[in-house]
């Protein structure tokens, strides 16, 4: 548990505004692992109107297990804890992020996960949504 509570730090720490409040001493490791205001396909961010609302998931995928196609009408990023995801676009395009990687996932844009290695994948993902909205929506391929 503490391992998580560690990922979530590091996560959200880079988007805090009092970064530099933190120092890094013995007691203490700052380490940005994602900063950006882009989805990993280049696509600005923005955030959806409303009053916001943080969502957090863990996501677990079996060996060969698909996430379906869906899309996500907010920002969201995630922090891959465990295995290897292949991630495709409906264009073809193709990423593919394995244990320790960080993205910025893809906003209104049809895509699909499938786990491409021999353990389960295990995603900690985070969703910058509004109160009322949904943070993923599945939607029909092609």
């Amino acid at each position: 548990m503490n391992k998580i509570i560690g990922w979530i730090c590091a996560v959200l720490l880079p988007f805090s505004f009092a970064l530099s409040a933190i120092e890094t001493n013995t007691a203490v490791k700052v380490t940005p692992v994602l900063k950006t205001s882009q989805s990993w396909d280049g696509v600005s961010l923005s955030y959806p109107q409303g009053q916001a609302e943080i969502t957090g998931v863990r996501i677990e995928i079996a060996p060969g297990g698909e996430t379906g196609w869906h899309l996500h009408p907010v920002p969201s990023f995630g922090v891959v804890l465990q295995g290897q995801l292949e991630i495709r676009l409906i264009n073809g395009k193709k990423n593919v992020v394995k244990a320790g990687d960080a993205l910025a996932e893809v906003v209104n844009t049809a895509h699909s996960g499938k786990n491409i290695g021999t353990e389960p994948v295990l995603l900690l993902i985070f969703y910058a949504g509004a109160v009322g909205q949904p943070n993923s929506t599945p939607v029909a391929e092609g």
